[in-house]
C-alpha cells in the first residue's frame, strides 16, 4: 500500500504537468511535418524534373510547382503527400518557426535554389522551443535533422 501511494505521488509530481502541456508535442509535430514536406518537395522536383517552390509563414509551409519543366516560376499548387492542394503543413497549438524561413525552390536536380535559379547555401530552419534544426544541404538538397 505504501509503495502504491509513493508511485502515485511520484507520477502526479512528474508526469501530470507534462500531460497537460502539449506545446512540446506540437513543436515536435511541426518539425516532423516540415521535414516530411521538404523531403517530399525535393523528391518531387527530381522525379518530375521541375522546379518546386517552398513558401513559408511564421507557422506554415506550402508547396507549388512549375507547370512546365523549362519554367523557373511556380504557378501550380502541388498536391501534398496527404492529398491536400497545395501541400501544406501548419503549426498547431501555437507551434511556429523561430524566425520566418527564407522561401526557396528545389530545381530538377533536387538542389535548393533561389527564384532566379541560382544555387543557395545550405538552408537551416528551426522550430521555436526545439534544440534540433532542419537542414537542406546546398549541393545535394538532402533534407535532415
Amino acid at each position: 500500500m505504501v509503495t502504491v501511494v509513493v508511485l502515485v505521488s511520484a507520477l502526479s509530481i512528474f508526469v501530470a504537468p507534462r500531460m497537460f502541456n502539449t506545446s512540446a508535442f506540437n513543436a515536435r509535430g511541426l518539425q516532423d511535418e516540415t521535414l516530411s514536406l521538404l523531403r517530399y518537395a525535393q523528391k518531387t522536383a527530381i522525379a518530375q524534373r521541375r522546379v518546386v517552390c517552398v513558401a513559408f509563414t511564421i507557422d506554415s509551409a506550402s508547396l507549388t510547382i512549375s507547370a512546365l519543366p523549362a519554367h523557373t516560376t511556380c504557378d501550380t499548387p502541388l498536391r501534398g503527400p496527404s492529398g491536400d492542394v497545395p501541400g501544406t503543413v501548419s503549426g498547431k497549438g501555437g507551434a511556429s518557426y523561430s524566425a520566418i524561413p527564407v522561401d526557396f525552390n528545389f530545381n530538377g536536380l533536387g538542389q535548393p535554389v533561389d527564384a532566379s535559379g541560382a544555387p543557395l547555401a545550405s538552408q537551416v530552419l528551426q522550430i521555436s522551443s526545439m534544440d534540433s534544426v532542419i537542414t537542406v544541404e546546398a549541393s545535394t538538397g538532402y533534407v535532415h535533422e
